[in-house]
């Protein structure tokens, strides 16, 4: 039986390991983003410029206008974040079944924001929580700023639907909702009925999940007035590698 929970519950900075570990999940606050990081809530507030002006996704099957979008890829070692040379993100049609199997070679994260000592530090204090539950020499990250509009009417966060990304874990973060609504985060337990149904709504809120154990799925955006949009940060962890394609290129 799926539970309802519009407001969702808030797991500590200090319980996150113990979370991931016992349900496969946790959502953070905004304040527990922040101490996770070493910054301040107005810090992670000053990254959200970036997610203006973001290229269109031109990948879309369903010929939507709706996702805008940028990546860049790093490796994390004994608390050492290197970027990448820029790389296509692929993920296989098991994971992916609507954009899986080709390379999608997305527009790089501006150097302004990769540069950010608040967003380095961000995503090492995501690495550092993750090895508390599950220790790796190094973790393969790909970062992904989104946002979801309404110029169509209505905006697909997970067109997809209801997946996993083939990674160890999958961290999602809120950072803006603008004259919409809709957008509903779900999650569901890969190898049961269980499930948790609620809107993530502070901007720099965070749902973090074992993606091995947790399905997850966002629902369609509507306006509320004449346009809106979502913003949002995904951070994806995982310990054997990038997802590459069999027939891997570098632009």
């Amino acid at each position: 039986m799926t539970q309802s929970s519009f407001s969702p519950p808030i797991t500590s900075v200090e319980l996150l390991p113990q979370a991931l570990r016992d349900d496969g999940f946790a959502i953070v606050s905004a304040e527990g983003v922040a101490k996770m990081a070493g910054v301040t809530v107005p810090g992670l507030m000053e990254l959200n410029q970036f997610w203006e002006g973001l290229p269109r996704d031109p990948y879309l099957k369903d010929g939507g206008r709706y996702r805008f979008r940028r990546h860049v890829s790093y490796e994390i070692q004994n608390d050492s974040l290197v970027m990448v040379p820029h790389r296509a993100h692929w993920q296989s049609v098991d994971y992916n079944a609507l954009h899986g199997g080709i390379e999608r070679w997305f527009e790089p994260s501006q150097s302004e924001l990769t540069k950010s000592p608040i967003w380095q530090t961000l995503l090492l204090g995501v690495a550092r929580i993750l090895n508390s539950v599950q220790p790796a020499k190094t973790w393969f990250v790909e970062a992904h700023q989104f946002r979801i509009d309404t110029t169509d009417g209505i905006g697909r966060p997970t067109p997809e639907g209801a997946h996993r990304d083939g990674v160890d874990f999958v961290a999602v973060f809120l950072l803006n909702r603008v004259g919409i609504k809709g957008g509903e985060t779900r999650i569901f337990d890969a190898t049961g009925s269980a499930g948790l149904r609620f809107t993530l709504s502070q901007p720099w809120s965070l749902l973090l999940m074992n993606d091995a154990r947790m399905i997850h799925e966002s629902t369609p955006i509507q306006p509320t007035g004449l346009h809106g949009y979502r913003d949002t940060l995904v951070l994806t962890y995982r310990s054997n590698g990038f997802q590459d394609s069999p027939s891997h290129s570098q632009q």
